[in-house]
């Protein structure tokens, strides 16, 4: 990929890195032809530092390195994000992003669901007149947790081998939820559940 960092007056283009799996956003810097060049030689994110005007590859001293993924360049090619993959905390002071924000993976409205589950998951039935359904679920233990989860993974076979799509995606998502509601049940999440596929995949 050819970049033109002469479209800028000092040479210099942003570089926004994002972390390759969690798609947060780590950190800014800024890049000049060579520090993209050593960027792609060496794959650790490289950047040019106006302040102690010389080329800074991140983690040199902390040992963070941001290892190189993928690049991009906007639709004006004027500004590159960068996916990287972070070795460590990737802000000086020690969080995970510049913006002081935890680099955890984030699913969505999976995601909102599980903190939902989580909020509930040590209410009392007692100390509510209407008890919600999760609440309810918890409360009658791990054994009751799992038996719905083989109950719909059941109900999903069977509309898997038939020809209606919605009631196959309404038993699949009684199913994902249910298993969600069984992680936590046994203390986890789904990121620990992406943790064992990452592991997996290397």
């Amino acid at each position: 990929m050819e970049i033109n960092f002469e479209k800028s007056c000092h040479k210099l283009l942003p570089a926004i890195i994002q972390d390759a799996t969690t798609r947060k956003v780590l950190m800014l810097g800024y890049m000049n032809q060579e520090s993209y060049d050593k960027t792609i030689e060496i794959g650790k994110v490289t950047f040019y530092s106006r302040s102690k005007k010389r080329l800074w590859t991140k983690g040199e001293t902390s040992g963070n390195f941001l290892e190189l993924v993928s690049v991009a360049l906007d639709c004006d090619q004027d500004a590159i994000l960068i996916q990287a993959n972070p070795k460590g905390p990737t802000c000086h002071k020690g969080t995970g992003t510049c913006w002081n924000q935890d680099n955890d993976s984030h699913f969505s409205f999976l995601s909102n669901l599980e903190d939902i589950i989580s909020s509930r998951k040590n209410q009392e039935v007692s100390d509510q007149e209407n008890p919600s359904y999760i609440t309810t679920l918890f409360q009658r233990g791990i054994n009751k947790v799992a038996q719905k989860v083989g109950e719909e993974a059941v109900e999903v076979v069977i509309e898997a081998k038939d020809d209606n799509d919605e009631l196959f995606l309404n038993e699949s998502a009684d199913l994902l939820f249910h298993y969600l509601v069984l992680l936590q049940a046994k203390g986890f999440t789904l990121s620990d559940v992406e943790k064992v596929l990452k592991q997996r995949n290397k």
